[in-house]
């Protein structure tokens, strides 16, 4: 039974992934105050006899919630059951319009931290998801697939010119002195000549490329130094992972058949996984961490919003679940055979997290890639990255794990081309 306490539902907010990740506001009457800002559009447009036009993907949402009764069941209990306080949406018609007008806007920046509040489906959701209607909708294929179809839209508008208000110098643009700073914009390609820096377009800005002097490349020319893919932060080693495993419960310990998609499986049992939590902050490309040959690639749709229930409600709304979210969630699969017969085959696997709608791989099977080539990059979103290594590979990992008292976002910090792990020699 949910907890309608204040203390609680503080508690639990204060562990949601987008808020840790820096996308929803320190101070959760910022997302109070936004919702109740979106309820006033909503229904200021009603009272005017104004109806907007919904995109595609919001009509086959509202068209799968008509005639799928166990849908509307979930989606109708999981608004009733956000306590009255905390409620602004009230209806599924109003649910549908807020998601409309979502896909249809690009984030603005806010310079204060405690509102920075840029991850709106999350925003939307914050309440709803806490409630147990929510956690099971949440994990119903075909509703996970109608809110994909929405972040998929989402994303081609900010992949398109009308997203390009927001990259501006002004208070609230993402071309901001604060923003700058935040971002460490520094460290990226731009040229402030051109209009919005060069940038066509919010994602164009959001999959930024890197100063490659700021990332060099740790021993390019020694296949026995694995480098990281990906900037973020370490959330998890392990060894000796299983071809089936309880990932849902306590501890989520991997499970390679549903990880991997059944691909290759029998190469990686008994070997080790590394993973690490990107935020939103974070460079969203990432890289071969060794040289080879890619054998295969694809995209597994899976989950956005759902979270390892554990002992009951989890909290941490994905960033303690990520373990979890290894196996179920939408991610790519990139497997590179290395150069040097000790690593052999080694698996990349970016995981989407919440507001992600597109992960995007760059490279083919038989491509030749070295260490530190570009595979691939993330639209807007937090996100996470694992490596699977076959049993064997790794003499040692070079960064720490993190300690289980640490939260996910303040683990040992990687950045990616840098070394993480030294290859056995014999």
């Amino acid at each position: 039974m949910m907890d309608h306490s204040e203390q609680a539902i503080e508690a639990k907010y204060q562990r949601l992934l987008a808020r840790l990740a820096g996308y929803l506001p320190k101070d959760r009457a910022s997302v109070d105050e936004w919702q109740k800002n979106l309820k006033r559009e909503i229904v200021a447009a009603r009272a005017k006899g104004e109806k907007s036009r919904h995109i595609p993907a919001v009509d086959a949402l509202a068209k799968l919630i008509e005639l799928n009764g166990i849908v509307r069941m979930y989606v109708e209990e999981m608004i009733g059951q956000v306590p009255p306080q905390y409620k602004n949406i009230d209806d599924t018609g109003e649910l549908l319009e807020a998601l409309n007008r979502i896909a249809t806007t690009a984030p603005l920046y806010n310079p204060d931290p405690n509102k920075q509040n840029t991850f709106p489906m999350s925003t939307l959701f914050t309440y709803m998801m806490m409630t147990p209607a929510g956690e099971a909708i949440f994990r119903n294929t075909e509703f996970n697939g109608a809110i994909r179809g929405i972040l998929k839209e989402w994303c081609n508008f900010l992949n398109g010119e009308k997203s390009l208000y927001v990259l501006n110098e002004g208070e609230f643009g993402w071309l901001s002195q604060s923003a700058f700073w935040f971002n460490k914009l520094w460290e990226f390609e731009f040229d402030k000549s051109k209009p919005h820096w060069g940038w066509s377009s919010f994602n164009d800005y959001f999959h930024r490329e890197i100063k490659p002097a700021c990332r060099p490349i740790e021993k390019p020319h020694d296949p026995k130094v694995i480098v990281s893919a990906n900037d973020g932060k370490v959330y998890n080693i392990a060894s000796n992972v299983q071809p089936t495993d309880t990932f849902w419960l306590k501890g989520q310990p991997y499970s390679l058949v549903n990880m991997l998609q059944g691909q290759y499986v029998e190469r990686f049992i008994g070997g080790s996984v590394f993973q690490s939590f990107l935020s939103g902050a974070d460079y969203h490309k990432w890289r071969a961490p060794i040289a080879g040959v890619v054998k295969h690639r694809q995209v597994v749709d899976g989950l956005m919003f759902s979270n390892a229930e554990s002992a009951g409600f989890d909290p941490t709304a994905a960033t303690y679940s990520q373990g979890y979210e290894a196996s179920v969630n939408t991610r790519g699969l990139v497997f590179i055979e290395s150069d040097d017969p000790f690593i052999g085959m080694v698996c990349v696997i970016p995981i989407g997290i919440t507001e992600i709608s597109s992960v995007t791989i760059q490279v083919n099977p038989d491509d030749r890639v070295k260490k530190g080539d570009l595979l691939g990059y993330f639209s807007y979103g937090g996100s996470s990255m694992a490596l699977v290594f076959q049993p064997g590979a790794i003499d040692r990992f070079t960064v720490p794990n993190r300690p289980s008292s640490v939260n996910p976002d303040d683990g040992p910090p990687i950045r990616v081309n840098a070394q993480i792990a030294v290859a056995r020699s014999q």
